[in-house]
């Protein structure tokens, strides 16, 4: 193979002798130091671009620097094998090291010469290139830590609203007794990104609004607009925000429901406070007037029966087994994913629970069904804007795509009608005689409405490696197991399933039931108390969890996150995985913790599909996805060539995904024959008979 030296003759043949022993000596007293293509190009790219005086472009001085960086490798590993000696004698490691202990260390290079021979290694320059070498290792780990430890300061949400002095005079005077809500003319931004633009919400009082849209665009920024009131609310109307995730602690579960009613909370930590003040004399004599105020605003909201009335959603819920009567409820109630982390039975109940509701909701829902069940109007968010539909979820996608018909027929209408004029116009523009009838069509053009093609969506695509060989079952099994956390309490009792690369498994069963714990035992993570687990030799597991945002590290980026969980790719791989999930451009830079939940979801998916595996485990995968990519997951989903058991609780995407069901309930796991259609006639007849229906 050519020399550096040769390269460079060849290649600049005009190169001058002072030039030359310059290159030639950067790459030789400093090759060992290239650890890149680009670190040896940041050293010499410049000067040969100059020599070759524009005859060579980028590429070209690229290519060159590549076969330096080779050559030097290859002279480096040439070098190496040469330094190898025979040795005179044998020498007894063990012996050495008893009789001198940590110093036998700086023996060896000694002994390792020839008698004779000595050596020819500068101690001076090997002293400074070991603390280049440490400073620049030191260097690069200071900046890894600082990166991953240090917190991401995100972006804040911020709302904008054009005033109506009409609105401000009534609520001023108190007159607006209205529990209709309208927010007019208002934008909503995210950082420097803009939202919504000119939006209008109106809201009218005991109706059910389900607000959809692709992930990303803003549906639970509005929400906390909303909550918050940054978005001007009428003062008497009570709001309830019920959040997407919600961070664990030791509160009951009871009073955290009981917390969520802040008109409640402040009024009770209000009369704490005033009875403490009057009790250790410290009284104003204003005290007595507040506190007969508090108390009425207490009955007026029943504040004596909010425990009941959160026993009742708990019931409801699976956390208690009766259900007591409910009564008063806030003016307008947000929900976020409220589907989300439940069970089958809990959203059955929950649908049912919502049917009753007698004042206003907002819910955020991906959950076709559950919209189905809930909604009387959907607002569509999509270009910045709200669209309002009435009826169902069904009705919405119907009429949508009649609306979109309309708009594309009338905007091509309207563009042939533009075309015939402008031809009238540019025809007699100088013709004297239609002077006044070209003014009057030019007119004609200006005064009609400015229409727009139809904005399309782009269409949501998955797709699962599966450049795999096939293998014969048992692929994956589990035989007479038992599991407990504590031996008085068994999660499985004789547990007996197999699953194999035909599988489309799906577990349903109530919250605690042990469906999560069945997974990690079938990957292995958890081992059996008694019984067998037995995996083909071949089997390569994916695993995406519910709580995928534990997996991911929120400090990074999403490029920088794959980068760490599989090195050695280039950026440009890292970034075509995360494209197959709909993370590119801007998305795949930032702050993985500035990301929507479903994007999160998608980063989740780019993860666990970058070691291509044969089977997959899915714990809740349609968590924060929008309905485009559900639909597309489970399209993927169907054309994957492995196997695929998970658990999930979105009928319809077990519907479109899965031919088996499982139950999980009384320390086994029993398979419906009827599907999905007898699970869910068994639970309502569960309801019927403790009196939840």
């Amino acid at each position: 193979m050519a020399s550096c030296a040769d390269i460079l003759r060849s290649e600049f043949p005009d190169l001058d002798g002072e030039l030359f022993a310059y290159v030639t000596g950067i790459l030789h007293g400093s090759g060992a130091d290239f650890e890149s293509v680009e670190e040896l190009e940041e050293a010499v790219g410049e000067l040969l671009r100059e020599v070759s005086q524009d005859s060579k472009d980028d590429g070209a001085i690229r290519e060159i620097c590549q076969r330096l960086f080779n050559t030097l490798q290859l002279d480096e590993g040439q070098a190496q094998r040469c330094s190898q000696v025979l040795l005179d004698a044998p020498i007894q490691l063990s012996q050495m090291t008893d009789g001198h202990g940590d110093a036998s260390a700086d023996l060896l290079p000694g002994l390792l010469l020839k008698r004779g021979q000595t050596s020819m290694v500068n101690a001076k320059k090997l002293e400074k290139a070991e603390a280049r070498l440490k400073a620049k290792q030191d260097k690069r780990l200071e900046r890894d830590s600082l990166k991953s430890s240090s917190p991401v300061v995100l972006e804040e949400a911020s709302a904008s609203q054009a005033s109506s002095k009409k609105e401000t005079r009534m609520e001023s005077s108190g007159k607006n007794k209205s529990y209709d809500v309208h927010i007019e003319n208002f934008d909503v931004s995210f950082g420097e990104r803009v939202l919504l633009t000119g939006a209008d919400l109106n809201l009218a009082f005991g109706r059910r609004y389900g607000l959809v849209g692709r992930n990303g665009l803003g549906k639970t920024t509005l929400l906390k607009m909303i909550a918050s009131q940054s978005l001007r609310i009428p003062s008497h109307i009570s709001i309830l925000h019920v959040e997407q995730e919600v961070a664990g602690d030791d509160t009951p579960a009871l009073q955290s429901v009981l917390e969520c009613d802040t008109t409640r909370e402040s009024l009770l930590q209000e009369e704490k406070d005033l009875t403490a003040k009057i009790s250790a004399g410290r009284g104003e004599g204003t005290e007595g007037a507040r506190l007969s105020e508090i108390y009425a605003k207490l009955e007026e909201i029943e504040a004596d029966k909010a425990p009941a009335r959160a026993s009742v959603i708990l019931a409801g819920l699976g956390f208690n087994a009766k259900m007591q009567q409910q009564t008063t409820k806030p003016d307008l109630l947000l929900l976020d994913e409220p589907t989300n982390m439940l069970d089958v039975r809990a959203i059955l109940w929950l649908e049912s629970y919502l049917q009753t509701w007698q004042s206003t909701i907002l819910v955020v829902s991906h959950d076709r069904n559950f919209l189905n069940a809930v909604a009387t109007d959907i607002i569509h968010l999509h270009s910045q804007r709200l669209d309002m539909y009435r009826g169902d979820f069904e009705n919405f996608i119907k009429t949508k795509e009649e609306r979109l018909k309309n708009q594309q027929r009338e905007y091509e209408a309207q563009q042939q009608y533009r075309e015939h004029i402008q031809v009238f116009i540019d025809r007699f523009r100088y013709n004297a005689n239609r002077a006044s009838q070209v003014q009057s069509k030019i007119k004609l053009l200006e005064k009609l409405p400015v229409l727009k093609p139809v904005d399309k969506e782009s269409e949501v695509i998955i797709r699962f490696p599966d450049g795999f060989e096939k293998f014969s079952p048992p692929v994956l099994q589990l035989d007479e197991v038992d599991f407990y956390y504590e031996p008085s309490h068994y999660i499985f009792h004789s547990l007996s399933v197999s699953a194999d690369l035909e599988s489309r498994i799906c577990v349903v069963g109530e919250n605690g039931a042990g469906k999560s714990t069945m997974l990690k035992i079938l990957m292995g993570e958890l081992a059996p108390v008694r019984g067998i687990r037995h995996a083909h030799r071949n089997l390569k597991i994916g695993y995406f969890s519910q709580h995928h945002v534990d997996q991911l590290d929120l400090n990074i980026s999403a490029v920088e996150l794959l980068a760490r969980k599989f090195p050695g790719k280039t950026e440009e791989e890292y970034r075509h995985q995360l494209g197959r999930y709909g993370v590119s451009g801007e998305l795949a830079v930032r702050p993985v913790a500035s990301l929507s939940g479903g994007q999160k979801s998608r980063v989740a998916f780019a993860q666990m599909t970058m070691s291509c595996p044969n089977f997959y485990i899915l714990d809740e995968p349609t968590n924060h996805l929008d309905m485009e990519t559900i639909e597309a997951l489970a399209k993927a989903l169907n054309t994957f060539r492995g196997g695929i058991v998970l658990v999930s609780h979105d009928e319809r995407f077990i519907r479109l995904v899965c031919h088996e069901l499982w139950v999980c309930e009384n320390a086994t796991v029993t398979r419906i024959e009827g599907g999905f259609d007898q699970y869910r006639d068994i639970l309502k007849e569960q309801f019927r008979k403790e009196g939840f229906l």
